[in-house]
């Protein structure tokens, strides 16, 4: 007989753990047979069960061997929904941040600037699909006072379904840009994917957190109850920049109450992933000087905004995934930065699910960087390779060529920018 959610929801209860992959069991975990394109969960099942898992979710009746295999029409409908009945039963708030760019950034320093006062869940790593969304949810414990959901989407109707998986009390939109093009359908694909959280939460009468400075989000948010961030006089957290590189400085006000920004972190756009963080953090009477603290201790990593020191030059590596928008600001503020243009190197990798954009989105890039002023400049992977055949820059098919190209040059005292999609994996160019 197949089980129900409820009757699944006592076992979860008893049995807090879930996996989803038979290589990575904990004892006494739920095992969820999930299938994929070219793999059956349900030929895992027994497997599972001999490392130590106590229960295996199945949705295939051959597999079924006694009472620890319990059968359902479809293991990831269950755990979507069993996710979606845990988030009921919870009586904290839930914050939803979805967005084109920084959106992963912009929750862990949420989730620093929380964790110092509350007893604080995050997603992890990019969890933060269809699967990661509800794994998410179920990590949700007794002992965590709030949390952070982060969402992902590559096509239109995806930030809806996973709202109504978790249910966010508040919501945060980075911005909105020219990311996953090929699965939206355009750019007003994107804005409409994107905001179908503002719709989740106008229907909820939920609280949006909203960039003020961002006249797209504004629009988009126009129905919403919203708090705003921003420099401009109009928003409840208001920020002034004083530097943006080598590391981001400035001042914050917050009803009455004032921080200083002194972060690890560089470029300007970064500062509103950090004043979205000390928002959220005021909103929920952090003390300013435990937002200060989590803000300016913060380390990036993953290759996200990172800075290095390698062999006398310095390294901006920021290769964690790239779309035209992220890439751009990328840019703009590495040209901005007070150095001789001798001392200015670029690597830039493909940017990836741009469809039918991509030879005109690849071209202008390459056209954008032709117009600052950079010493020498490499275009990493086959799009930038096909959009370079005209353009009379420096081409590498592949990061090993790039990896060639790296090593040939003279470094010494230079600065580097290296920004591309997570598939070009950047990061070995550094490798020894």
């Amino acid at each position: 007989m197949k089980k129900t959610i409820e009757e699944v929801y006592k076992i979860y209860q008893a049995h807090p753990l879930i996996s989803k992959d038979s290589r990575k069991i904990e004892e006494g975990c739920i095992y969820f047979a999930l299938s994929g394109e070219h793999f059956d969960g349900n030929r895992f099942a027994e497997e599972a069960i001999q490392k130590g898992a106590s229960y295996a979710i199945i949705d295939k009746a051959e597999f079924q061997k006694d009472q620890r295999y319990l059968l359902v029409d479809d293991a990831l409908a269950c755990l979507q929904e069993l996710a979606r009945h845990h988030r009921k039963k919870l009586k904290i708030p839930v914050i939803g941040i979805t967005g084109s760019n920084g959106k992963t950034t912009t929750k862990e320093l949420i989730h620093v600037v929380l964790a110092s006062h509350f007893e604080t869940f995050s997603t992890a790593g990019n969890y933060n699909n269809h699967i990661g969304v509800p794994l998410s949810i179920l990590s949700i414990l007794p002992e965590h006072e709030i949390a952070v959901i982060e969402m992902g989407a590559n096509a239109q109707g995806e930030i809806d379904f996973l709202s109504h998986i978790s249910m966010p009390d508040y919501g945060l939109i980075t911005n909105i840009g020219k990311a996953h093009l090929e699965g939206f359908g355009g750019i007003e694909g994107v804005k409409k994917g994107k905001s179908e959280l503002y719709r989740f939460l106008q229907k909820t009468n939920g609280l949006v957190f909203l960039n003020g400075d961002d006249p797209v989000l504004e629009d988009l948010a126009s129905n919403n109850r919203s708090l705003r961030y921003g420099t401009g006089k109009g928003a409840k957290c208001e920020a002034a920049l004083k530097q943006a590189q080598p590391n981001l400085k400035g001042h914050w006000q917050y009803d009455g109450k004032e921080g200083e920004i002194d972060a690890r972190l560089y470029g300007a756009y970064n500062l509103y992933n950090m004043l979205a963080a000390i928002c959220i953090g005021n909103y929920f009477n952090v003390p300013p000087q435990k937002i200060d603290r989590a803000i300016n201790h913060y380390q990036s990593k993953n290759n996200r905004s990172e800075v290095r020191k390698v062999n006398g030059h310095t390294v901006y590596m920021d290769a964690y995934n790239a779309n035209p928008s992220s890439m751009k600001l990328a840019i703009d503020h590495f040209d901005q930065m007070d150095l001789p243009k001798e001392a200015k190197m670029i690597i830039l990798g493909d940017m990836f699910e741009l469809g039918e954009a991509s030879q005109e989105e690849h071209q202008a890039m390459i056209d954008h960087c032709k117009s600052k002023s950079f010493g020498k400049m490499l275009f990493a992977g086959k799009h930038f390779s096909e959009a370079g055949a005209q353009k009379e820059v420096d081409t590498a098919e592949s990061t090993e060529e790039a990896k060639v190209w790296y090593q040939q040059q003279k470094k010494e005292g230079t600065h580097l920018l290296i920004k591309g999609s997570r598939g070009m994996a950047l990061e070995k160019i550094l490798d020894d």
